[in-house]
């Protein structure tokens, strides 16, 4: 018997559709179904690399966590990895397809389909119930008929859909019910219950705007979401940082001592800018992203995060007036830390002699490191484990020889004329990964999610004498996760979704059962 399907669509992007899937997720594993996420397609450059080479949106590793599942590449067929306004590099299966513009994409459709069928396939043989999310809204009339994502996706599955509406920014009734006039009588026939997101007040002063809008619709409110603060759940959607602000440091932490100011450039093709979620966990550090150079100020730390577009971020930071703002902060007692893309930008060379990035070329770094890169067609993906190198000296010598954990996704190869900054284990053996000064005030990696490793993550803050909390980051997930399941279970009438998706009476399957 195919699996249960329930499908997560919004009114509109960044409405909370990928962590109401989560909780979803983690409330129906947590009942013994064999839960497993799905997202047709995503366009993200926040990515996850799995043991097979292959890669997911980290949204969709997040709600694989959540359904205590296995994260695999079939639970986001298509990854859409934007590198300008105009192109994106479509990741199909795990794997590099090809980076086209949107008319190129778009006339690929039957071919994307059929994918999305074999995964959709392949995930509902070995599960119970499938929490399926949408992408924007199912109202983009313009795009109706190239979806393969929203409606076309609840269609082929059978599946009952959910409206997510986010009341915060003002609108939710007029968000739902346009959003439902736009649809076919067939799609609008599909959409089983609506959700209201992100709310903070009085609800006995939402309760009559509640009845009128199920009276319009004939679809009923399953429940409120209130807005739900310090999950340290991340985000997939660059859109959603906040730049700006006062020099961070300067505001005392809960125990009154000066907390560590680390600035995070927020470049404009910025991926995987989770890696410092960790982070922002840390009462004894303060978070900053910054895309003006005269919000810099006299950090502790700068922070170049990963980038889906080395080059172009690099000639945006000379531009900007980054370059040199970093250079002078670096001589002048500033940790420079570079992750993936930003440690390539730390270095004194990018050549791109194939066109990886679209323009080729070279480009002068920004000097920090002794390093030389050259874009290759081949891409890494993998999760990795090693140990910084036992060698580290200067302000990294705590580091020496601790035990790291994360994640490769570039093309780059480096050339490093100097010391590595760890040593990894590849399928070819110990290699060494990263640079660092000499004094260890400047240094770089291509391990993404290197500050989750817990061990690390202390000693680092360590050498800026700051203290790192006790809990562990898996652990704080895994709360937080929990904790966001409990909200939204607490907030739902589960009856009534239960009702809808057709699960009274179902009973699990056993693994390997069809």
């Amino acid at each position: 018997m195919a699996a249960k399907a329930i499908m997560v669509q919004g009114t509109a992007s960044s409405v909370g559709k990928s962590l109401v899937a989560a909780a979803l997720c983690r409330i129906f594993a947590r009942t013994g179904l064999r839960v497993a996420p799905f997202k047709a397609q995503n366009m993200s450059n926040n990515a996850a690399a799995l043991p097979d080479g292959s890669e997911i949106g980290r949204a969709q590793y997040l709600q694989a966590l959540a359904a205590r599942a296995e994260p695999r590449a079939e639970m986001n067929p298509i990854l859409l990895k934007p590198e300008s306004d105009l192109r994106s590099q479509v990741i199909l299966m795990g794997k590099p397809y090809a980076t086209l513009k949107a008319a190129e994409y778009y006339g690929r459709k039957a071919f994307l389909w059929e994918a999305v069928v074999q995964a959709c396939a392949v995930l509902s043989a070995d599960a119970d119930l499938l929490v399926v999310e949408g992408a924007g809204s199912p109202a983009e009339i313009n795009l109706a008929a190239c979806d393969i994502v929203n409606m076309a996706v609840a269609r082929h599955l059978g599946s009952p859909v959910i409206l997510v509406a986010d009341i915060d920014p003002g609108g939710v009734f007029a968000q739902v019910v346009g959003t439902l006039a736009l649809l076919s009588e067939e799609d609008r026939a599909l959409v089983r219950g609506i959700v209201i997101n992100k709310f903070r007040g009085d609800i006995g002063l939402l309760e009559p705007g509640i009845g009128m809008l199920e009276r319009l619709s004939g679809i009923p409110v399953l429940g409120v979401i209130p807005m739900l603060k310090g999950l340290a759940l991340p985000d997939e959607d660059g859109a959603t940082i906040k730049v700006g602000g006062s020099a961070a440091g300067d505001v005392p932490g809960a125990s009154g001592e000066k907390r560590l100011d680390i600035v995070i450039i927020k470049l404009p093709h910025i991926a995987n800018f989770d890696d410092f979620d960790v982070l922002a966990l840390e009462p004894a550090a303060a978070l900053r992203y910054v895309d003006e150079a005269g919000d810099l100020g006299q950090p502790d730390v700068i922070i170049l995060p990963g980038t889906k577009s080395t080059m172009a971020d690099l000639a945006w930071l000379e531009e900007r007036g980054f370059a040199d703002g970093i250079r002078w902060l670096a001589r002048t007692g500033t940790a420079v830390v570079g992750i993936c893309g930003g440690f390539q930008m730390l270095g004194e060379s990018i050549d791109d002699p194939e066109r990886i990035e679209g323009g080729g070329g070279s480009m002068k770094g920004l000097c920090l490191l002794p390093v030389r890169t050259v874009f290759k067609p081949d891409k890494k993906v993998s999760p990795r484990r090693g140990r910084a190198e036992t060698s580290l000296g200067g302000r990294l010598a705590p580091l020496a020889g601790i035990v790291l954990e994360g994640y490769e996704i570039h093309n780059g190869e480096a050339e490093v004329n100097g010391p590595s900054f760890a040593q990894l284990e590849t399928e070819e053996g110990i290699v060494g990964d990263g640079a660092r000064s000499s004094d260890g005030g400047v240094w770089g990696t291509y391990l993404h999610d290197i500050f989750s490793s817990d061990e690390f993550r202390k000693a680092w803050l360590a050498t800026f004498g700051a203290r790192a909390r006790e809990e562990s980051r898996k652990a704080a997930l895994d709360a937080s996760i929990d904790a966001l399941a409990d909200a939204v279970e607490a907030a739902l009438d589960l009856e009534k979704l239960r009702e809808i998706i057709g699960l009274a009476g179902l009973e699990p399957k056993r693994k390997g059962e069809p």
